[in-house]
């Protein structure tokens, strides 16, 4: 079974990435998912470097990463195996269960991630004031991986033809943090 956000929560987790980026001052591209964790004081640790038991225990979790809550601190472990297009999503993505306050594991949670990272890397609204019109160069400024810059040139598209034009006042607070 297939969950679908309701248009009302894809609008509250953009607003919630909106907030985010206003309250720890994320204001140029690419959106870098470090600096967020960094700025919201959250540890990132890489998974160990050499095999080994630890490395397989946290491969075994995740193939891109995770993140834990412990003594009141949270941690992102991530994949460094992987190239930083797909590590910075990761970030966002995980950044995106700290945000969104999820408590547990479950397919609604996972689908409201995505969307979160998704929106967060690439907001349409950048797209359309950036006048970006490829996935070339999409993802050459967003720094994400073609297919990424694709998907987000599709999204932005859907956006444009549904009243883009029309701002919505976490874009116009959004234009404003990057202007």
């Amino acid at each position: 079974m297939d969950i679908k956000l309701s248009d009302n929560r894809c609008e509250q987790i953009k607003q919630e990435v909106v907030n985010l980026f206003e309250k720890y001052n994320i204001n140029c591209v690419p959106i870098n998912g470090f600096e967020i964790a960094k700025k919201m004081e959250i540890k990132v640790i890489p998974y160990p470097s050499k095999s080994g038991r630890t490395r397989d225990l946290c491969l075994k979790e995740s193939e891109d990463g995770f993140s834990i809550k412990k003594e009141n601190k949270w941690y992102i472990f991530y994949n460094d195996d992987k190239k930083f297009g797909r590590i910075n999503n990761t970030m966002l993505h995980e950044i995106g269960h700290i945000v969104l306050d999820h408590s547990e594991d479950s397919l609604l949670a996972e689908k409201e991630v995505k969307f979160f990272a998704k929106y967060a890397l690439v907001p349409p609204v950048l797209v359309h004031k950036l006048k970006l019109t490829t996935p070339e160069e999409i993802s050459e400024k967003f720094d994400v991986s073609y297919e990424a810059a694709y998907y987000a040139l599709i999204y932005y598209s859907k956006w444009l033809n549904f009243g883009g034009k029309y701002y919505k006042p976490y874009e116009q607070q959004l234009l404003t943090l990057f202007s």
